[in-house]
């Protein structure tokens, strides 16, 4: 049961982070960050699975160090899925990485300092074949900036930016991608539409420092639905104060919300009532729990009384409405009666049989 509505992505350069592309017609690219330290290669590689499993495109990883760049080359290795190196400052580590397999580097060219060493990083990247993500945040502004504009706002993130594309163009380096982050909503949403209509290439989004898991995903899925529903944006990241698994769940959930990408179970549920038959809540987080392994898109509704279930049951894959009897639908027709005990371990059967023969 699709809305009409049609979303119109902005026309972009099509890069290519490993063998994912980024821009042009690509699918919007789900990614997050690692949080363990690098140099412990164990537990990086385990986290970077972790989040492979959940769906993930592509991971970044902080390279602080000459060791951390050592680290990284070993991370590589026991991997498959687009490793970003991120670098602030020496470009040594830039270059380090690069031979190692980075996949993409992230890095503000004007903050690593003299020209012969930005030129250095970017005939890497050439001479790899590898694109440059330029990332500008509201924390770290340049401070002629912040005192021009006094405090962060949308233009100076946006002056910012095109000073560092400015560096990337006389270089004749047009494969970045680029991001504008501040963890104030509307102070991103106006910067990335303004550059959004100056260059060409892909817009990585993100609302950066959101806060914890409720509220980060509550600030996440305002600004960055703000911008997915006008096209713009090619790549997000949801920077969360939790598990960053949980970063990719929430951004899939977002693309799923806007009919932009769907992966895994898409759960219809009603809030609960005095009308509900069974326990809607109890349900739902356990067939959330089950379900996670699941990528395959699917509709299921799970509505606990006959006031709406049957419309919902009968727009979805599969459905139960509650009543007396809950009814299980599939294909948008009802089947057969369901007893409250039964329920979870039905659905999850039926739900596994329709993704089988899908």
């Amino acid at each position: 049961m699709l809305s009409s509505f049609k979303i119109v992505r902005r026309p972009s350069r099509k890069i290519h982070v490993g063998q994912v592309a980024v821009g042009g017609d690509a699918p919007i690219s789900v990614q997050s960050m690692t949080n363990t330290d690098t140099c412990n290669i164990t537990q990086t590689v385990a986290q970077i699975q972790a989040l492979q499993n959940a769906g993930a495109d592509i991971v970044r990883i902080s390279i602080p160090t000459f060791e951390a760049a050592d680290a990284f080359g070993r991370i590589k290795k026991a991997v498959n899925i687009p490793l970003i190196a991120d670098i602030h400052f020496d470009y040594r580590i830039a270059l380090k990485v690069a031979e190692l397999g980075a996949d993409c580097l992230r890095i503000n060219p004007g903050n690593i300092g003299r020209e012969d060493r930005i030129r250095a990083v970017v005939d890497s990247a050439k001479d790899k074949g590898i694109p440059i993500r330029i990332g500008v945040n509201a924390g770290s502004l340049e401070k002629d900036l912040q005192k021009k504009y006094g405090e962060p706002t949308a233009d100076a993130l946006v002056e910012s930016a095109l000073r560092h594309i400015d560096i990337l163009d006389r270089f004749n380096f047009p494969d970045f991608k680029i991001s504008l982050k501040a963890s104030e909503i509307f102070m991103t949403v106006a910067a990335y539409k303004k550059l959004a209509t100056q260059i060409e290439q892909p817009l990585h989004l993100g609302i950066t420092e959101a806060g914890g898991f409720r509220a980060g995903t509550v600030k996440s899925a305002i600004g960055l639905g703000m911008l997915l529903a006008e096209g713009i944006g090619d790549t997000i990241r949801v920077s969360l104060a939790a598990d960053p698994v949980e970063e990719i769940k929430v951004g899939f959930d977002i693309l799923k919300s806007l009919h932009i990408r769907q992966k895994g179970i898409n759960l219809i549920a009603c809030p609960s009532c005095s009308r509900q038959n069974f326990d809607v809540i109890k349900i739902v987080n356990e067939l959330e729990s089950r379900l996670e392994n699941i990528l395959q898109p699917l509709d299921v509704a799970v509505i606990g009384c006959v006031v709406n279930g049957p419309g919902e049951a009968r727009g979805a894959a599969i459905g139960i409405t509650g009543g007396t009897p809950n009814l299980l639908y599939i294909g948008g027709k009802p089947v057969h009666k369901v007893k409250n005990e039964e329920l979870v371990d039905e659905l999850e059967r039926e739900i596994r049989r329709l993704v089988i023969q899908e």
